[in-house]
């Protein structure tokens, strides 16, 4: 039986590779684990927990011992050394940064998968790891300048006087960014964001955010990763920036370009542009960062007291959750590598997302892996301008303004006709049936598409109205009226238990499997 052994992080790290739960996941694959002793202790995993999870506690060398060893940091030399030959080793290893790193894997003649190496695909977003990390630490960056922010988030009606809420600037809307417009517009905040892609401001807006257009021709992405922005662009950016930091009170940065430094958004004028007191969060510090000042790792303040906080544990901040979703993470990781459920690792490099992840394989480097794409490339224009090509137009656009106005004339001549001959109540009943689909139509004709299910609650509650009042009907002693109300009754039924399935349907799509 292999054995996945799960070591302890350094001092600087309060993540663990994997928690009990996953534990519990890799032993269903056929893995024998074991725990280096008190590795989960700084994330709330007490060794107690993992033997009741079935998992072995041993000393530090028998973990690294292990045939596969899961870890959460790149490794150092010293540790590197530790492993035994022909071990399989999964981290962040981030090698697009660390060529030395990858050179001193191959020398041992070990297998190392990065975890920060998966493609943005949806076959692997379960193993999205960066995501995962990413969607906590904007959430902690968020805390953590409320914790130096010497002012409410939102706005607040006191005896002493009214209180403005807190103006946040969040730069880039990815997965951090889109977390920390979250946390920060929950907290009341009004929030604004910057992004290269256009395509992302509805997912500002669904957040609680205002998204900040730059009104210049990017390129677009093809491997779900940020590309480098082109020079009118930056321009324009920065006297966004400019502007901004005159006017908000914290700046939370995220733009991180993999396998190149973090790009320059910040920059000292404009740290010094802002009030005393005011926050930035520079997530992208470890990379070189996105603000003029910020250091790795510290807590710096500029001459005119702007708080730059260039803090590159965030995620490890919120231990426990961390360690969870990183541990989920890497538990889909050696599904996928172990197909047959019988503790046997397997490295399939037909396999894209086994291919971009092995960076090295018994010794011998695989880094980089072929390209990945993931979204298909914007068509080339056919004009001269740089507008995308507009999409074809519907039956309703493509309808002329003649006919359009022919038939509003020809509803209401219908209606005029109905009440001038038509006996009563019909011209009552008619009226009330020709503003209702007036009205239904332009209401439930704006509603987005992804707020569809929801209204079927609407829906429902009008469909037993219908069902009520045809009920009422049915025992007419008019047999076409019975006819229609009993139809009336079927297609409203209809209507009701179709909206139930289908919501019922998509609800069990957020419960996990087998819990009811």
């Amino acid at each position: 039986m292999t054995q996945i052994g799960i070591v302890q992080e350094g001092p600087e790290e309060a993540r663990v590779a994997a928690t009990p739960v996953t534990v519990q996941s890799l032993q269903k694959l056929g893995y024998e684990v074991v725990v280096e002793q008190g590795a989960g202790a700084r994330s709330s995993y007490p060794d107690g927990d993992y033997e009741k999870a079935g998992a072995r506690i041993v000393p530090a060398a028998d973990a690294w011992a292990a045939s596969v060893v899961l870890k959460v940091n790149p490794p150092t030399d010293a540790e590197i050394a530790r492993l035994s030959d022909g071990a399989t080793l999964v981290a962040l290893l981030s090698p697009a940064l660390r060529p030395d790193l990858v050179e001193a894997l191959a020398q041992r003649g070990i297998t190392a998968l990065a975890l920060d190496a998966v493609p943005r695909i949806s076959r692997a977003q379960s193993m999205d790891v960066l995501s995962s990390m990413a969607n906590i630490a904007g959430y902690r960056a968020v805390v953590e300048a409320a914790n130096e922010f010497g002012r409410f988030f939102t706005g607040q009606v006191t005896a002493a006087g009214k209180v403005p809420p807190a103006k946040v600037l969040v730069a880039g809307a990815g997965v951090a960014g889109l977390a920390a417009i979250g946390a920060a517009s929950s907290l009341g905040a009004i929030v604004r964001a910057t992004d290269p892609r256009a395509e992302v401001a509805d997912q500002v807006r669904s957040v609680g955010g205002t998204y900040l257009p730059v009104d210049v021709v990017v390129e677009k992405s093809t491997d779900g990763y940020a590309k480098a922005t082109s020079e009118d662009y930056d321009r324009r950016a920065a006297e966004i920036y400019s502007e901004q930091a005159a006017d908000v009170d914290i700046i939370i940065t995220t733009a991180l370009i993999p396998g190149r430094a973090a790009p320059r958004l910040i920059t000292a004028s404009d740290v010094a542009a802002m009030k005393p007191g005011s926050v930035i969060v520079d997530m992208a510090a470890a990379q070189g960062g996105n603000v003029e000042g910020s250091v790795a790792g510290e807590r710096t303040v500029s001459e005119g007291g702007v708080i730059i906080l260039g803090y590159t544990d965030l995620a490890s901040r919120l231990a426990a959750q961390a360690s969870q979703l990183y541990g989920t993470n890497v538990a889909n990781l050696i599904a996928l590598l172990t197909p047959g459920k019988d503790g046997m690792l397997t490295i399939d490099f037909d396999d894209v997302v086994q291919r971009s992840v092995t960076v090295v394989r018994d010794g011998a480097v695989t880094w980089p892996p072929p390209p990945v794409q993931v979204a298909a490339a914007p068509a080339p224009s056919t004009g001269s301008g740089t507008q995308a090509a507009p999409r074809p137009a519907s039956k309703a656009e493509k309808m002329s303004a003649g006919k359009r106005i022919g038939l509003i004339v020809a509803g209401i001549a219908a209606l005029l006709l109905v009440n001038l001959f038509a006996p009563d109540p019909l011209p009552q009943h008619f009226t009330v049936l020709m503003l209702a689909v007036v009205i239904g139509f332009y209401v439930i004709g704006k509603v987005h598409h992804a707020l569809h299910t929801p209204l079927m609650s609407v829906t429902n509650a009008i469909s037993g109205v219908i069902i009520v009042g045809a009920m009422l009907q049915i025992t007419d002693a008019n047999p076409v009226v019975q006819v229609i109300a009993a139809a009336a009754v079927l297609v409203a039924s209809i209507n009701i238990f179709g909206g139930f399935a289908v919501t019922r349907r998509m609800l069990s799509m957020f419960v996990k499997g087998g819990q009811k």
